[in-house]
């Protein structure tokens, strides 16, 4: 019976635990900050803080002559610390990429029901009645600033082993350069017109071999020249663009896959909406530019950050038991030491404080050198990865201040766990047992 009562008292500690640490998780930093001055208006002015805060002094003290111990609970966190925050801050280069593709000057129109480009067919003789539509503005020639476009999927070898990848061959319309006006020519020029010519992302150039300005690829069949390299700071950076009207013909593309269009004023977009919607002929859907990418980004983006805490929470948990041995071994080596506090007046919870912030200051030493790790090696640093099309998308990493934090929110959740049955253990250290056995 008392078996049962201890296994089932056990089972509510861990899952009270989990609980608290699934809080804590979720905690804002202001709720962070409002626990760590109450924390210290304790520790400065009342009598059990002040010990509290005494025994820690103590403890630390003493730390480098525990310095084997302590390493082991620093240097684990900071691999958990930084392998999380390196995998979620992929997760946030990928989607500030694709968010920061397009905006809300300008709209993309698709087949009703398609969800991206690849799986949406816009015929040609829908073209000219989209230009009609209410809502799209014109430009200085008069004429609506429209792009009909479409995607072909092509390989080329990548610069790393030179393995064929998926890049994205895009062909546009004339006035794709006015719709992305963010977009600039940085060697070379703009493809000609009716020619077989093509102008490359600057993220591609440094993704796939033989994109240099001057060079031919044979694709379909047919010989392209690279005329010039574009910079956008987006994901149209891993893309190659031609003259849609050359594309088409070249891959037996018969119809557009998409239209972008530049919106006419702040209530273009509710007025094209309206236009689509009446029209008959028309069954297409329309969403600004901005809503789209981001769109594009969220199925993946859910993916690395839910590899990203799974694998977070497989070693925090090695984590957790590499602090509890340590920290169980410092109390068994600090027996003596803790038994003499006891006896002068240290009561149970100024010692099982002072474990608790020995072991919280390793687990916050070990999170920001977890986290200065991944921001030094992985900020910024470039990769690639599938898009929504299937193609390859050059993207950076971005170990932003909110990762930076998560990393230490986790750190401090390990420090949490891995010190408090260490630290009632040291509280309930029978005084006269400890002194005999020392």
């Amino acid at each position: 019976m008392n078996r049962i009562k201890r296994f089932f008292g056990n089972l509510g500690v861990i899952l009270l635990l989990i609980a608290g640490l699934v809080a804590w998780m979720m905690l804002p930093w202001t709720g962070v900050l409002a626990i760590a001055v109450i924390v210290a208006l304790w520790l400065a002015f009342t009598r059990s803080g002040r010990l509290a805060l005494t025994a820690t002094r103590i403890g630390i003290a003493g730390l480098p002559q525990r310095w084997g111990a302590s390493s082991v609970i620093v240097i684990g966190i900071a691999g958990v610390v930084g392998v999380l925050v390196a995998m979620l801050a992929m997760g946030e280069g990928f989607k500030a990429t694709l968010d920061s593709t397009g905006g809300d000057d300008t709209a993309i129109i698709l087949r009703g029901g398609s969800q991206a480009e690849t799986n949406s067919v816009i015929t040609r003789d829908q073209a000219p009645l989209i230009s009609a539509l209410a809502g799209i503005a014109r430009g200085e020639d008069g004429r609506p600033v429209i792009s009909p476009e479409l995607s072909q999927v092509v390989n080329l070898p990548s610069m790393a082993d030179g393995t064929d990848s998926n890049v994205q061959f895009r062909g546009v319309g004339p006035a794709a350069w006015a719709l992305r006006p963010n977009l600039k020519i940085v060697e070379g020029r703009k493809f000609g017109a009716g020619l077989r010519e093509i102008v490359v992302g600057r993220g591609a150039q440094r993704q796939f071999r033989g994109l240099e300005v001057g060079r031919q690829l044979k694709l379909a069949s047919q010989m392209w020249t690279v005329v010039g390299v574009f910079e956008s700071g987006d994901s149209h950076d891993s893309e190659l663009w031609a003259d849609v009207d050359v594309l088409g013909p070249a891959y037996q593309r018969q119809a557009y896959q998409s239209v972008t269009v530049k919106l006419d004023g702040k209530d273009g977009f509710k007025r094209l909406k309206a236009a689509l919607a009446a029209d008959p002929r028309l069954k297409l859907d329309v969403s600004t530019t901005h809503d789209y990418y981001a769109k594009q980004s969220e199925g993946l983006t859910k993916l690395i950050k839910a590899l990203g805490s799974i694998i977070g929470a497989i070693m925090a948990i090695g984590a957790v038991f590499g602090a509890l041995n340590s920290m169980y071994a410092a109390v068994a080596g600090r027996a003596r030491e803790i038994a003499t506090m006891r006896a002068i007046g240290f009561r149970g919870l100024p010692v099982v404080t002072a474990v608790m912030l020995e072991t919280m200051l390793l687990a916050l030493v070990g999170g920001a050198l977890g986290a200065l790790l991944a921001w030094l090696m992985f900020n910024g640093h470039t990769v690639s990865t599938l898009g929504n099309n299937f193609s390859q998308v050059v993207f950076q990493f971005r170990v932003s201040p909110a990762l930076l934090w998560t990393g230490l929110k986790w750190a401090l959740g390990i420090g949490l766990v891995g010190g408090l049955f260490p630290a009632l253990r040291a509280a309930r250290l029978p005084v006269t047992e400890a002194l005999r056995a020392a």
